[in-house]
């Protein structure tokens, strides 16, 4: 279902957009044929990820910077996208921001970081462009990365889960009022994909990594192709009837989390064997 063309004609907007998985999402929304606008706080970051996506990708890109946590900000990125391409088609909130800490460490400071990048964010901007679509009777599309523990919770990481999951209440509740306009929702909840910011944060040691590896049954990180691909798919015309979902890309880790005797994986085949032996002599 990947040919070329399965994005052609419509325009995608990133938050997020030139790093990380944004970046790498963005890049495959080009090969597909979609128009590409990415927004981050930082100018020159996007404008540099814009040219080097173009170069790779060809297609057009569009950078336009903002703060998705300013409301005012908002407003005018999406001014400035409309202005470029003349409309947009397609919405996906990926900005984020993330850190693994105690939480009786934490100030307001950092709890309001967090809270207002990722759920006032994704908020702020699906607010302004499901106006606009409404308004102009525009069928659209709203993607959201979420993440595996926004409906388990976590610990130490208590700010994002609980931002995440207003992300995925969102969600759902804008799908059940906005589907009547011809507007679809979807989150993704990714499992542990290494980027180059995010994962210096998360996972700073490689034995904390290996922590991780160890609980997805996979026994593997994501690769960033496989998550492009599964938000193509979700954002294309082939998804048109999906709306309102959570789908895990995660290798394994929520099923496995979820069992309680999952940690038998580190039961060795001889102890099977002696246990196995217990058992017919209890018998």
């Amino acid at each position: 279902m990947f040919e070329p063309g399965l994005l052609k004609d419509k325009v995608v907007l990133v938050t997020g957009g030139g790093t990380g998985l944004g970046r790498s999402m963005s890049t495959r929304f080009l090969q597909l044929g979609a128009q590409v606008a990415i927004t981050s706080r930082r100018a020159e970051v996007i404008e540099k990820a814009a040219q080097e996506m173009t170069a790779e990708a060809g297609g057009q890109v569009f950078a336009t910077p903002a703060d998705v946590r300013d409301p005012d900000a908002v407003t005018k990125m999406l001014d400035a996208v409309e202005a470029h391409f003349g409309r947009v088609d397609v919405l996906v909130n990926n900005a984020a921001g993330n850190f693994i800490s105690p939480t009786e460490r934490l100030s307001h400071r950092a709890v309001d970081r967090v809270l207002g990048i990722v759920l006032h964010g994704t908020f702020y901007c699906t607010l302004e462009l499901g106006k606009r679509w409404i308004a102009a009777g525009q069928k659209g599309a709203v993607l959201n990365i979420a993440t595996t523990y926004a409906q388990s919770g976590s610990g130490y990481v208590v700010p994002s889960a609980v931002a995440k999951a207003g992300v995925v209440a969102l969600t759902k509740s804008l799908a059940a009022e906005w589907g009547k306009y011809g507007i679809r929702l979807n989150a993704i909840a990714p499992g542990p994909f290494p980027t180059e910011g995010a994962w210096s944060r998360l996972m700073p040691t490689p034995e904390i990594q290996r922590l991780f590896e160890e609980r997805i049954p996979l026994r593997r990180m994501g690769e960033h192709q496989e998550l492009a691909n599964l938000a193509s798919y979700l954002i294309s015309d082939y998804a048109g009837f999906i709306t309102g979902d959570l789908i895990s890309i995660d290798g394994g880790e929520t099923a496995w989390n979820a069992g309680e005797f999952n940690v038998l994986d580190a039961v060795t085949k001889e102890q099977w064997d002696a246990l196995e032996a217990l058992r017919k002599k209890g018998a």
